[in-house]
C-alpha cells in the first residue's frame, strides 16, 4: 500500500520526536511491503521564520494533498510576544479547521510497567487507568470572537463560546460509536448549571442516547470532573466534551499515567484523513538535547495507521514493539526508575524499531 504522510516536524523537541517515529514507520513498510511518502510541511514558529506565517497557504494544501498529517510539537518562548494571530499556535488551530478535523480523541492509559511513575495513590492505581477523551476541536470559546477594547476608562476582554447543534451532534456520535467498541459508557463534562452552552450540549446528548440503549450515559460538571479524575479515574470510558474542557481535562488525564510523553491522539473529520500528533508541547527546554520522550509520537504514528490507513496489524506490532522497550526496562529521563536502563530520544527509537 502507497500512502503520503505530510510530517510537520515543528519547534523544539518536535523534529527529534518525529525523526523517530519516521523510523518506525520505515520498519513497518519493510516489514509489510508498503510505501510511505514524505512531504516536509512547515508550520508554527518555523514557518513564521521563514515565510512570516505559522501556516502559510501552501502548506495547508500540501496537508490537504496527503494521506495523514504527522506531527511532532510547536511554539515556544521565542514566539510568545507575537499578536495572537501571528503565533505559531494559530497555525495550529488553522489547519484543524482547514482540514475540517472536527474531533479529538486522547486516551488516557496507564502502562502496567508504569505504574510506579503515577502520582496517584496504589490503591487508586491498582483498579485500572484506560478511558478516552473526546473533544470538539474546531469551534467553542477557541474559535469564538477574541476582542479587547477600551470602556468607561479600563480595558475589557471578550471570549465568546459559540456552538451549533450540529457541531454536538456529529463530535457526541463519535463518543457513542466509540463507546460502543469499548466498556460502553458515555460521560458528557459540561458546567450545564451556568452555561447556555453546555446546556445545549446535554439537549443534544440526550437525543443521540437513545438510539444506543446499550451504552451507560452520565453527565458530570467540569470543576467535578476534574476531582474525579483523580479520585477515582477507573469508573470512566469514554469522556465527550468540549473545546477547552476537553484540552484541559486531558492534559490532566496525561499527568495520571505516570508521563505526557507516553500520550499520543488522533484529530479527524468526515473522512479517513487525520492528523496525529503527541498531547505534549514543544519543552524547548530539552530541545536539541535528544532527550524527549518519542513514544507519544510513535504511538501517534500506529494511530495514523489503524484509523486513517487501516493497518490494524501494522499498529498492534507498533504498540507491541512499544510494551516490550518498557518491559526490557528501557526509559527515557521522564520515566526513569531505579533498576531501569537510561535511553536517549534516538535509542528508544532504535529499540522499538528493533522489536518490530
Amino acid at each position: 500500500m502507497n500512502k503520503t504522510i505530510a510530517v510537520i516536524r515543528g519547534d523544539g523537541i518536535g523534529p527529534e520526536i518525529v525523526n523517530e517515529a519516521i523510523k518506525v514507520l520505515d520498519k513497518i513498510a519493510e516489514k509489510y511491503g508498503h510505501t510511505f511518502t514524505y512531504d516536509d510541511v512547515d508550520m508554527g514558529g518555523i514557518a513564521i521564520d521563514k515565510w512570516g506565517d505559522p501556516l502559510p497557504r501552501a502548506m495547508l494544501d500540501k496537508c490537504l494533498a496527503a494521506d495523514s498529517v504527522l506531527l511532532g510539537a510547536v511554539g515556544g518562548p521565542k514566539w510568545e510576544g507575537l499578536p495572537g494571530p501571528q503565533r505559531p499556535e494559530k497555525g495550529l488551530l488553522r489547519l484543524r479547521a482547514g482540514m475540517g478535523l472536527y474531533s479529538n480523541l486522547r486516551p488516557a492509559k496507564l502502562w502496567p510497567q508504569l505504574a510506579q511513575a503515577s502520582p496517584l495513590k496504589p490503591s487508586i492505581v491498582e483498579k485500572g487507568i484506560d478511558f478516552l477523551v473526546v473533544r470538539e476541536l474546531i469551534s467553542g470559546i477557541y474559535f469564538g470572537e477574541h476582542k479587547t477594547v477600551e470602556q468607561n476608562g479600563e480595558k475589557v476582554a471578550t471570549d465568546v463560546m459559540l456552538y451549533a447543534e450540529h457541531e454536538i451532534e456529529r463530535i457526541g456520535r463519535i463518543a457513542f460509536e466509540t463507546a460502543m467498541k469499548r466498556r460502553k459508557k458515555v460521560t458528557c463534562v459540561d458546567k450545564a448549571n451556568v452555561l447556555d452552552t453546555s446546556r445545549l450540549w446535554r439537549a443534544v446528548l440526550h437525543r443521540i442516547k437513545e438510539e444506543y440503549p446499550e451504552v451507560e450515559y452520565g453527565e458530570m460538571f467540569v470543576d467535578n470532573a476534574s476531582m474525579q479524575l483523580v479520585k477515582d479515574p477507573s469508573q470512566f470510558d469514554v469522556i465527550v466534551t468540549g473545546n477547552m474542557f476537553g484540552d484541559i481535562l486531558s492534559d490532566e488525564a496525561s499527568m495520571l499515567t505516570g508521563t505526557i510523553g507516553m500520550i499520543p491522539s488522533s484529530s479527524l473529520g468526515d473522512g479517513t484523513r487525520g492528523m496525529y500528533e503527541p498531547i505534549h508541547g514543544s519543552a524547548p527546554d530539552i530541545a536539541g538535547q535528544n532527550k524527549a520522550n518519542p513514544i507519544g509520537t510513535i504511538l501517534s504514528a500506529a494511530m495514523m495507521l489503524k484509523y486513517s490507513f487501516g493497518m490494524d496489524a501494522e499498529a498492534a506490532a507498533i504498540e507491541a514493539a512499544v510494551e516490550q522497550a518498557l518491559n526490557d526496562g528501557l526509559r527515557t529521563a521522564d520515566m526513569m526508575a531505579e533498576g531501569c536502563t537510561p535511553a536517549t530520544c534516538s535509542e528508544m527509537g532504535d529499540a522499538i524499531a528493533a522489536r518490530l
